[in-house]
């Protein structure tokens, strides 16, 4: 990622309607997923902190850990959270086997070059009974110039997802689209009429388009608290567990 993306996302995250939703979806699929109580959790490629805050205000007992390959990333998630945050990556993580809870990763492993090592290690720093959360962007088609400054590679569909996360010893519990109602702005945006000069879309909008963005996902957040899937959507949301009895994955 380009360092003013980054600080275009420490500037926005707290507000913009995209990277709220995110949060909630994510710190939703927490709650269900983990027992209550005490919790151990990587953010993985954590970016400028904006996940974990929203998780530490939401959830303090649980303890919190972030990881960014970005120095500049790492410094202004520090700053932001005052929490633990380690330069690294996602490829090869500095942490010891069995030693997360959780893990969760928003639209990062989309920017590595072996995607399937990165899930491979968030599978062996997960305790037996881990749960990771996973957000990827949707369709390949979609792929703009949006995705070229924020750095990621590909897009991936649903069942991509899931084999990824499978063929690491994973099994899917949860699966589903997001970001559906948004979506055919998306297309307009990216593929009709793509801004002159690239930049990414990560950027506060005028308070009313906030409003109305804000609105579309309070209805696709209650139907997938629900228990809801979502057909389609420029964003994928899953959930998948390590086995009770899991030791490391050989594929």
């Amino acid at each position: 990622m380009q360092p003013d993306e980054y600080r275009k996302m420490a500037g926005v995250e707290d507000a913009m309607w995209y990277y709220r939703a995110l949060h909630r979806h994510v710190a939703r699929s927490l709650a269900a997923a983990l027992p209550a109580g005490a919790a151990r959790l990587l953010d993985a490629g954590c970016g400028t902190g904006g996940l974990l805050r929203r998780l530490h205000a939401a959830r303090p007992e649980w303890a919190l850990t972030g990881l960014d390959f970005s120095p500049l990333a790492v410094g202004l998630a520090r700053e932001r959270t005052g929490g633990e945050v380690v330069q690294g990556s996602i490829a090869a993580l500095p942490f010891g086997d069995a030693h997360f809870d959780a893990v969760v990763s928003c639209d990062v492993v989309c920017q590595v070059a072996d995607p399937a090592q990165a899930v491979r290690e968030f599978h062996r720093c997960l305790k037996p009974g881990g749960f990771v959360v996973l957000t990827m962007p949707a369709y390949q088609w979609m792929y703009s110039y949006h995705d070229k400054e924020v750095g990621n590679l590909r897009r991936y569909s649903r069942g991509e997802v899931n084999a990824l996360l499978t063929g690491a010893g994973f099994t899917v519990r949860r699966s589903t689209y997001w970001n559906l109602l948004p979506l055919p702005l998306a297309v307009v945006r990216r593929k009709l009429l793509p801004p002159a000069a690239p930049t990414s879309d990560v950027r506060l909008f005028p308070a009313p388009v906030e409003a109305g963005f804000n609105a579309l996902m309070a209805v696709e957040h209650a139907w997938l608290g629900a228990g809801g899937g979502l057909p389609a959507g420029n964003s994928v949301l899953t959930v998948a567990q390590k086995s009770q009895q899991s030791g490391p994955h050989t594929p």
